[in-house]
């Protein structure tokens, strides 16, 4: 059973500020801003700018505990995942378990933009920590 990713969702890009990185993709990019949410879960702030069919997430971190903060600590600002939209997260999980992958999530949790999210181990995709998300409908 494959896990049937139709799309690249998002490419989430952890930073230290939103407010200084934004002018880089909204002005000398020339890219939409769409909006921001803070997701107190993930202790994060996000930032969604629309790139055709696809987004991209800039990450904040809102507190020292952050995940976010602790890739930043480590490795400075960059690309912290690649989302791939599903059409049922649930069976991508599992799909991705039976083939072998470690997962991060056992069972999908709420994340930014409205979408199920579920997360893949990155030492089982070549470095990547991949993301899976799944839109719900309004």
């Amino acid at each position: 059973m494959a896990v049937n990713a139709y799309k690249i969702d998002h490419v989430a890009i952890a930073v230290n500020s939103i407010e200084e990185t934004l002018p880089v993709y909204t002005g000398g990019i020339g890219l939409k801003f769409l909006h921001e949410e803070v997701v107190e879960d993930q202790m994060a702030r996000l930032a969604f700018i629309e790139v055709g069919e696809s987004l991209i997430e800039l990450l904040e971190p809102t507190c020292p505990e952050s995940p976010i903060r602790k890739f930043l600590d480590k490795k400075g600002p960059g690309i912290h995942h690649i989302a791939y939209a599903v059409p049922d997260v649930v069976e991508a999980l599992a799909s991705a378990k039976e083939a072998g992958y470690r997962l991060i999530d056992e069972v999908p949790r709420k994340g930014g933009h409205g979408k199920l999210i579920a997360f893949l181990h990155p030492k089982d995709t070549h470095g990547v920590l991949t993301e899976f998300c799944q839109r719900i409908p309004d």
